[in-house]
């Protein structure tokens, strides 16, 4: 089975060599608090390797391919430098390393559907992680919307970032009401949407959601949220095919047991599931290799996005 991680951060160069200082130098405090804090420990929540070093863990447990996704920066500045640093990582490995776009709603409507074509056309093939409340900006936001109708036309899935309204109290913890994204999917019903973090139990606390067919679910920081029955839990109710294993690396999910960020660890979680053959074989990669084969090739031309 090749495993396919489908939510993984790496940042760029100039990010990883001090973090806290770049945040501070561009106007990132929201992305600062919650990535580079630490522990009761005194360790930080996360590491800052670089991309070989990413591929070097990646070969160590095991993981075939990961899907580096953005961040919901407060600069559209620096979204479009995440991008543009995407685009080099797929270009070096495409055969280990996809990618999605970010864009900031405050960039306005035309310039980010802009970057979000640039993106794809570099080579990116989806959009996320995305998170509007976090960026301060509601669902009818007009550069939101259109981008969610340009990802939806390109076959782009969309991860969203979703937090469980009954998760602990953290530093920069956002309220994503769950409801918003039962209304996001009703209202695109082209575009496919990846809710993180388990969509924050959204089919267990509101089985409407669970008809929504272009919604599916990652397992990010799973460990850090919920006791390993979530699995089979989630599995119940939800089809293995819309469940796709994430790891949040290079957040240490197993901090009282790891020093470092791994997946080796909750590659094993997702085996002692009781999830059959069939869906873990789903979960682990079938299905994210389906979305990411949806995209459509980056050398068609675009017609616009109210075309």
């Amino acid at each position: 089975m090749s495993i396919v991680d489908a939510h993984v951060h790496l940042y760029p160069p100039e990010v990883n060599g001090g973090p806290g200082a770049w945040a501070a130098a561009r106007g990132e405090a929201q992305w600062s608090r919650l990535a580079t804090r630490q522990r009761k420990d005194g360790r930080f929540v996360q590491t800052f390797p670089g991309v070989d070093a990413l591929l070097r863990q990646m070969d160590a447990d095991g993981v075939g391919r990961a899907v580096l996704l953005g961040w919901y920066w407060e600069k559209p500045e620096t979204c479009a430098r995440q991008n543009a640093f995407y685009a080099e990582c797929v270009a070096a490995h495409p055969d280990r390393l996809a990618a999605f776009a970010t864009v900031h709603p405050g960039a306005g409507e035309d310039s980010a559907v802009a970057e979000v074509r640039r993106a794809h056309e570099a080579g990116l093939s989806g959009v996320g992680e995305l998170s509007p409340h976090s960026q301060g900006h509601g669902l009818d936001d007009a550069a939101f919307r259109a981008t969610l109708e340009f990802a939806g036309e390109w076959g782009m899935p969309v991860t969203l970032h979703v937090t469980d309204p009954d998760a602990r109290a953290y530093p920069g913890k956002v309220e994503t009401p769950l409801e918003d994204f039962v209304r996001l999917a009703r209202e695109h019903p082209r575009t496919t949407f990846i809710l993180a973090h388990w969509g924050g139990l959204l089919p267990l606390r509101m089985p409407e959601a669970r008809t929504l067919a272009n919604v599916y679910y990652d397992t990010a920081a799973s460990p850090l949220l919920y006791g390993e029955d979530v699995w089979r839990r989630f599995l119940d109710v939800v089809p293995a095919e819309r469940v796709l294993f994430g790891s949040d690396f290079p957040i240490n999910v197993y901090p009282r047991i790891d020093e470092s960020p791994n997946f080796a660890r909750l590659v094993a979680e997702a085996h002692r599931s009781g999830a059959t053959a069939l869906e873990l074989a789903q979960v682990m990669g079938s299905s994210a290799r389906r979305l990411l084969e949806g995209a459509v090739r980056k050398n068609e031309p675009y017609t616009g996005h109210g075309a």
